[in-house]
């Protein structure tokens, strides 16, 4: 199987690397599954967490290509993007939904549901199944605790307008999986 870092250039724009994570597969400590959904985000638009600049709460987005960017959202879920662009840029792509594959038990206990729709669907509760924390914030993807491996077949993605936002709605910089049951809300 050929290395995703071999395949996709991390120091791409966000809205070039977020169709190509459609598919890959993601596991923290051997938990995870198939990346079904993602949202690019990047400086130069209003909704990017970087938009202002670095600050303490952002700075590893302005990191390293290919590393964790965890951020705490409405003070309850740990979400996760993967640095994109250049480094110094300030961009990233958020893990919106994963088709769980490896570690369901491990999920089912984190998350406290069964259903195997609802353990990834949605970046909240990507976060609480991996078992996502802070301190993973500025680590490679290529390293421990994180296996980020490329698809095992070809994949049909849609995109459109990211949602749970206020400010540059008219992007389509959401990117799916065409007819998945585990997308966080189905695309219009």
């Amino acid at each position: 199987m050929s290395d995703i870092f071999s395949i996709i250039d991390f120091s791409a724009p966000s809205h070039e690397v977020a169709p190509q994570l459609i598919g890959a597969q993601f596991f923290v400590n051997g938990v995870g599954g198939i990346i079904v959904e993602v949202e690019a985000y990047d400086q130069s638009e209003p909704a990017s967490h970087t938009f202002s600049g670095p600050s303490a709460r952002n700075a590893s987005m302005f990191g390293a290509p290919g590393c964790a960017y965890v951020y705490r959202s409405y003070g309850i879920h740990w979400c996760l993007n993967f640095v994109c662009s250049p480094e110094g840029h300030g961009a990233g792509v958020l893990i919106r939904a994963i088709q769980p594959t490896h570690g369901l038990d491990i999920m089912r206990a984190r998350r406290g549901v069964e259903s195997e729709r609802l353990l990834c669907s949605g970046p909240g509760r990507v976060g609480q199944a991996l078992g996502i924390i802070h301190t993973f914030t500025g680590r490679s993807l290529r390293k421990r605790p994180f296996k980020l491996l490329p698809a095992v077949a070809s994949v049909d993605v849609i995109h459109g307008p990211r949602i749970g936002i206020s400010k540059a709605m008219d992007l389509p910089w959401r990117f799916g999986l065409a007819g998945s049951p585990f997308l966080s809300k189905p695309f219009r």
